[in-house]
């Protein structure tokens, strides 16, 4: 189980990752403008990424 565990923490931070690069991409940026929130793509990468890296420290942690 901490193997599983480990494997999410790293996808978890992935995850996050490319998140915060899509939203620097162009097209995010200019959704941004206009609508002054992130798109959903960038908020389910977001929100995935926490969930992974939660559960993965969880399993990890768990004895």
């Amino acid at each position: 189980m901490k193997i599983i565990g480990i494997a999410l923490v790293v996808l978890g931070i992935g995850l996050a990752i490319w998140g915060y690069q899509l939203s620097g991409s162009v097209g995010s940026q200019i959704t941004q403008a206009v609508t002054g929130s992130d798109t959903d793509k960038v908020m389910t990468f977001y929100i995935a990424g926490a969930v992974s890296f939660v559960v993965g420290v969880y399993l990890s942690l768990k004895k």
